[in-house]
């Protein structure tokens, strides 16, 4: 990681190497926060952050599923965002919004114990390599997705991705990208961190979120530019062998944006190519976020030098 010079820490901006948390503190002991991933895409009109509302509400979301109250606004947020991007000069970052619970109560029940926002950004390429868009081999992973009544999949938690961990892991001990997880009925779930879609006999199936999956915020781009495309989507749960069976299969998520599968389980998607309805979804994703495309839906937010409502310290 490409480290940048400052983060945002509850209203005040404060260099990198002193956003820190106390050992002590509820979520190292409990794992007690709430985050976002972003992206800013260098446009030739100047950087921009995608979906920017749409991540911070997500963000609010996860914490009011999770009782914590948050000491900052949506647009409070937003404008910490612009800012931090601002501050640091870069075009071309990712972003991650922390909601935590920090020093005080001990005990399980956070008690009183104070929430702290971090917003952090840096440079970041891409997420699952550096030829990803073409295509990557998975797996299906021994772990399986946490039941609805165990963990809350629609909140983006810390917690959550100890099990992404897992699956994660041992894909890559495996040789494999990536690894899809089962849901805890045994239908397709989700990768470690994107959102899955399989292509089959002419229409595009995605698993619902009753199948412990996040509620993806480029999944929901995905969804509507597939509508925009005339290219017809069912949410229905899907069986493990529909991904040998599929003609395409790709995932969707802020770090792995549009990412085609070549194999499963070392079993070719298709002709393991990537094929022409992803390639046709990536070439209309990458448009609108590098600003080749005009963005008719608001989904770009113009990093611009507003007057800094932002106190910086440690200079």
């Amino acid at each position: 990681m490409k480290k940048s010079e400052k983060i945002w820490h509850n209203g005040r901006f404060i260099n990198w190497d002193d956003a820190t948390v106390h050992v002590l503190s509820h979520v190292v002991n409990y794992g007690s926060s709430l985050f976002e991933g972003i992206r800013c895409y260098a446009l030739p009109s100047g950087p921009a952050i995608f979906r920017l509302s749409e991540h911070l509400q997500r963000l609010i979301n996860s914490c009011k599923i999770y009782r914590m109250s948050l000491p900052h606004s949506r647009e409070e947020m937003e404008q910490a965002c612009l800012e931090l991007v601002g501050v640091n000069g870069l075009r071309h970052c990712y972003l991650r919004p922390i909601a935590l619970r920090g020093y005080g109560e001990i005990g399980v029940h956070p008690g009183n114990t104070p929430v702290e926002v971090f917003i952090a950004c840096w440079e970041w390429g891409k997420y699952l390599g550096s030829d990803a868009d073409q295509g990557v081999d998975v797996c299906v992973s021994s772990w399986n997705r946490m039941a609805p009544n165990t963990l809350p999949a629609m909140a983006k938690s810390a917690a959550n991705y100890m099990n992404a961990q897992l699956i994660r892991m041992e894909a890559e001990a495996n040789g494999y990208a990536e690894g899809i997880a089962l849901d805890s009925r045994g239908f397709l779930s989700e990768g470690s961190g994107e959102n899955l879609f399989v292509v089959h006999g002419g229409k595009i199936l995605t698993p619902p979120l009753s199948a412990s999956i996040l509620p993806g915020i480029t999944r929901d781009t995905v969804l509507t530019l597939c509508g925009e495309l005339g290219l017809r989507v069912e949410e229905q749960d899907i069986p493990r062998e529909m991904l040998y069976l599929a003609d395409e299969v790709f995932m969707v998520g802020t770090a792995a944006e549009i990412t085609p599968l070549r194999s499963v389980d070392r079993i070719p998607v298709g002709d393991g190519k990537r094929g022409p309805i992803t390639e046709k979804l990536q070439q209309e994703f990458f448009a609108i976020v590098e600003g080749r495309k005009k963005d008719t839906h608001g989904w770009m937010t113009p990093v611009v030098a507003p007057r800094p409502t932002t106190v910086e310290v440690n200079r």
